[in-house]
């Protein structure tokens, strides 16, 4: 990530408000915030077309099971949406070490915390919307294909709604465990290969030890993983095997709250 914004103001400290618009201003002025996202809404659309507009049922199926299958055309965009932020959120604090703004970020705000959880909260605030847009999105553009197939979701059904907006939070945690190991790391690379890897790959790794040596502790493990708990967060396990809704959230936030914490020690400790 690339910016020529200097937060630093010679004799002068920022005040809690100030640091967060600073943040604001350095996460939407980069291009690669701008694509990132529109990608997101893009690709989210773009999905629930193809899989309303390719999906064929037959039989008569319950209402509930008719909303569940709206529901996850709807977020299915979110598979892939993890993804982009998980880079995004690793480029917010590292992208600053890489060109030596960090310096003018920690010259403004010397007490450091105050920095990264403004950060965290504009990327967290920033991912949820765009996250609610592109599913909302996604749900008006599969909703009437798939009526049209006898498939409708129960509008006066709260949890239909709920679990969007699940979705969209489960998008934003992930961004922020991302900017996380971006603080510990403090490098592109590193942190975007530990963020994707541990998203996409330890969940391949785990069922793959489980399927191929029948381990029980590998199977044990795949529920708390961070993939697979934040999809429980909005949708249902088909045999279930899963955890429960609140558990699958409560195992999220463990998953964030250790990475920015790590990183919080890490950015005090070191210099910049």
């Amino acid at each position: 990530m690339t910016a020529a914004i200097a937060t630093a103001v010679p004799n002068a400290r920022l005040s809690a408000p100030g640091i967060v618009r600073s943040e604001w201003i350095k996460l939407r002025s980069v291009r690669s915030t701008v694509w990132s996202y529109a990608i997101i809404v893009a690709v989210s659309l773009g999905i629930a077309l193809l899989i309303a507009a390719t999906s064929t049922f037959g039989g008569d199926i319950p209402a509930e099971s008719q909303t569940s299958i709206v529901l996850q055309a709807s977020t299915f965009g979110i598979y892939f949406g993890q993804l982009v932020v998980g880079v995004l959120g690793v480029l917010v604090i590292s992208g600053e070490y890489s060109t030596g703004m960090i310096r003018s970020t920690l010259t403004a705000v010397p007490k450091r915390i105050p920095a990264l959880l403004a950060k965290a909260l504009v990327l967290f605030v920033t991912t949820f919307v765009v996250g609610l847009v592109s599913v909302l999105g996604s749900f008006l553009v599969a909703a009437p294909i798939l009526a049209g197939q006898g498939i409708e979701a129960d509008l006066s059904d709260g949890s239909l709604y709920g679990n969007m907006a699940l979705a969209a939070l489960y998008l934003a945690l992930v961004a922020v465990f991302s900017l996380g190991l971006g603080t510990v790391l403090r490098s592109s690379a590193g942190g975007i290969a530990a963020a994707l890897g541990t998203i996409l790959l330890l969940p391949t790794i785990l069922q793959l030890i489980a399927g191929l040596t029948q381990a029980k502790w590998a199977a044990d493990l795949m529920p708390y993983l961070l993939s697979n708990a934040g999809t429980g967060m909005y949708t249902e396990s088909f045999d279930g095997s899963g955890l429960e809704q609140w558990q699958n959230v409560l195992v999220v936030l463990v998953w964030v709250g250790v990475s920015v914490v790590l990183g919080a020690v890490l950015l005090k400790r070191r210099d910049a």
